[in-house]
């Protein structure tokens, strides 16, 4: 799961985990994984103020969440989840 903003991503894991729970899964996590951060410095002026800059940087907050065992019940619900704008979920399955 990947998101910006890290209370949105925390709310869905938390959902994430009490369907599977409920479907009679094992789950495993949900694992913080390390925060990207990228970071752009912009001039603020064209010419004039060289030394005058804005710095600004985006974080990209990421959950790992492993359930072991899937029933086809748990795999159906959490397809049909509801998860709050903003967080993106990527599924595979080994």
């Amino acid at each position: 799961m990947k998101s910006f903003d890290y209370t949105v991503i925390d709310e869905a894991a938390k959902s994430i985990v009490e369907t599977a729970e409920r479907g009679g899964s094992l789950v495993s996590g949900p694992v913080l994984m390390p925060t990207k951060i990228k970071k752009y410095t912009v001039n603020r002026s064209f010419f004039v103020n060289k030394d005058a800059r804005d710095q600004y940087e985006m974080r990209t907050h990421k959950r790992l969440i492993d359930i072991k065992e899937p029933t086809s019940q748990t795999i159906e619900a959490l397809q049909n989840l509801a998860l709050p704008a903003g967080v993106d979920v990527e599924i595979k399955m080994m």
